[in-house]
């Protein structure tokens, strides 16, 4: 139901033409009611990093254990409750002593905190497909703010799984970007030197099911 004419095509401007958004009648609970929580499947989750090496080049890596879930309503476009769930200690670079050099109090501290969680409440929709989730990342028992720039690759029926117990499954799949810089959670190992850069790039990308 909309307030202003036929609602247009676009997942994203029928948000913008919503009572959500121009009908103060409208009701929460209905502005919800087809809201689908997505679970994110570890087996096609990537979160990758890069991080200057002495300004000759960027370091390449990747945490190998993660989880995550959001709601969803793919009629609107709406997105929101995020949560993404990092294990510190599946740090990889493909070098070993870096790896564990990672891992210590230096760098992650993956003893005293084995968890990097980024959360967020709710998506600014932008052009379609595209979202800017702005959310928080805790990390090392410090929470600041961190924007992710996300677009919406597909949604459709998987063409694997399924079976005797029902049909396949429905799966989103998503690529976000984003970058922090890790002095702002205390982590200033060789920053002074220019050995090891600041900013953090993110690279995330993934497959969610809906349940």
């Amino acid at each position: 139901m909309t307030c202003h004419g036929n609602a247009p095509r676009s997942p994203i401007l029928r948000l913008l033409a919503t009572g959500l958004w121009l009908c103060p009648t409208l009701s929460g609970a209905s502005a919800w009611a087809d809201a689908k929580r997505y679970e994110i499947n570890p087996e096609h989750l990537s979160i990758g990093f890069l991080v200057e090496h002495i300004g000759y080049s960027k370091v390449l890596g990747m945490f190998r254990k993660a989880s995550g879930s959001y709601l969803f309503d793919e009629t609107s476009g709406e997105l929101s409750d995020v949560t993404v769930v990092v294990e510190t200690e599946s740090v990889f670079t493909n070098h070993r002593k870096r790896d564990e050099h990672l891992r210590s109090a230096d760098f992650l501290n993956s003893a005293e905190f084995p968890q990097m969680i980024f959360r967020a409440s709710r998506a600014i929709p932008g052009e379609e497909r595209h979202y800017r989730i702005d959310g928080e990342l805790e990390l090392l028992g410090e929470s600041n703010p961190l924007t992710l720039e996300a677009e919406w690759n597909k949604s459709a029926e998987y063409p694997f799984g399924g079976g005797l117990l029902g049909g396949k499954p429905y799966v989103m799949g998503v690529s976000a970007r984003g970058s922090f810089e890790r002095s702002s959670y205390g982590m200033s190992y060789s920053i002074d030197n220019g050995w090891v850069g600041d900013e953090v790039e993110l690279i995330i990308e993934f497959e969610a099911e809906r349940q």
